[in-house]
């Protein structure tokens, strides 16, 4: 096979979260488990990083690992999902896996991963820790996918856990209140492993200092101990918050023997999108009219993001919006100014909300739009209806955000 017939059987043979939603998610770590066994344990092989949370844990991964990167370090960068290519998932030093070690991961492991039928995400997690342990990486950044306890990435044993927050998202997976999602992000707390939280929450905090004072493991909350603030080229404002959350968490890799100097922080704070090839966050794509996408889709995302985009100067605002079908739009309507005109489309994805849908939740809240038969084909008719001192902001999702950039 191909690249091309690797991934299409990769996406095609195997459930994928992102396409298919809950019939993909397994709470249980045996498969992920078993494939490491089967490949002599690469995630043994190299230093690591864990980030899970409900935001920010994608632009907290690409922080880190800009700024160990400007330190000299050789760094992986396991993240999903992916916008535009599956080889986004898996970076060293910014650049993305090769096609030929795709097909050969999948080519070695095909039976095995037939014969256990492994998830498309146990099997891209295993594909990720071969590559940083044959690339000889000096430490991996790994992104949970989903929650933290029974996530597959969850077989590591990093030198610091980094949780980012905590808010009402994937609540069919992980529960419905804060408190329960907070024991499952908190899953990823080892014995003895330093442990750094982002946001003081008053639902989770004794959550998490309760589990990790069981676990004998050190506890900081970046946004009581960091006062100092960096510039990134991260521009969104909900930026703030990750930037305090990283800046902790290469305080308490110093003392473990990495060499991090202000100077390689303040660069490595400057170049994310250069050092790791980060897309979609508060992502001007043009002007005159101005266009800006971003992958927000909850509710505590898209607070930040809604007050940033008010913040801008424009004359109408219009909304490319698409969504997911898991989605309970109605929770989130009320975060959406009714002052633009929305452009509604499904993102060419199984999991994708019609449009129709989408619009009917909207109109019954007295929203003004109509609906369009692709995302690009929405963002061509909001480029034509707007003026050069107007704004199109295009989000809602990733896979929106997947399809334009």
């Amino acid at each position: 096979m191909n690249y091309i017939d690797t991934v299409n059987w990769m996406f095609s043979q195997l459930p994928m979260y992102q396409n298919k939603g809950k019939v993909a998610f397994k709470k249980d770590l045996t498969n992920t488990l078993n494939l490491a066994k089967e490949l002599n344990h690469p995630e043994k092989k190299f230093k690591s990083i864990h980030v899970a949370g409900t935001n920010g844990k994608g632009s907290c991964s690409h922080m880190i690992a800009s700024v160990l990167q400007e330190a000299g370090y050789k760094v992986g960068l396991y993240t999903s999902p992916h916008l535009k290519d599956f080889r986004e998932r898996i970076k060293v030093n910014g650049d993305v896996v090769s096609k030929q070690f795709v097909i050969g991961f999948i080519k070695r492991n095909k039976s095995f991963l037939e014969k256990h039928k492994l998830s498309f995400f146990e099997m891209t997690v295993g594909m990720a820790f071969d590559y940083f342990a044959k690339q000889q990486v000096d430490v991996a950044i790994i992104e949970v996918g989903l929650g933290g306890r029974l996530d597959s990435t969850n077989i590591i044993t990093p030198e610091v856990s980094v949780i980012t927050n905590i808010g009402l998202d994937h609540t069919q997976f992980l529960g419905d209140t804060l408190e329960l999602i907070a024991h499952e992000k908190a899953g990823i707390i080892k014995p003895n492993v330093p442990v750094v939280v982002g946001e003081t929450q008053k639902e989770t905090s004794s959550i998490f200092q309760n589990i990790a004072k069981n676990n004998k493991a050190p506890t900081y909350f970046a946004d009581q101990t960091i006062k100092k603030t960096y510039e990134s080229d991260l521009k969104g404002s909900y930026q703030a918050n990750n930037i305090k959350t990283v800046a902790q968490t290469l305080t308490v890799l110093q003392p473990l023997g990495f060499n991090i100097s202000e100077k390689q922080m303040i660069k490595g704070f400057k170049h994310v999108v250069k050092n790791t090839g980060l897309l979609g966050r508060w992502q001007t794509l043009r002007y005159d009219p101005k266009i800006i996408c971003d992958t927000a889709h909850n509710k505590e995302g898209l607070t930040y993001v809604m007050q940033q985009l008010a913040n801008e100067n424009f004359n109408k605002l219009h909304i490319v919006l698409g969504m997911v079908n898991d989605k309970n739009v109605d929770s989130i309507i009320a975060f959406f100014p009714k002052k633009a005109t929305y452009y509604f489309c499904k993102p060419n994805i199984p999991r994708g909300l019609d449009a129709n849908v989408l619009k009917q939740h909207f109109i019954e809240k007295d929203y003004e739009g109509e609906t369009y038969n692709s995302v690009n084909e929405a963002l061509e008719f909001a480029k034509r209806q707007a003026k050069n001192n107007d704004l199109i902001y295009v989000g809602g999702s990733t896979f929106v955000v997947a399809e334009i950039i």
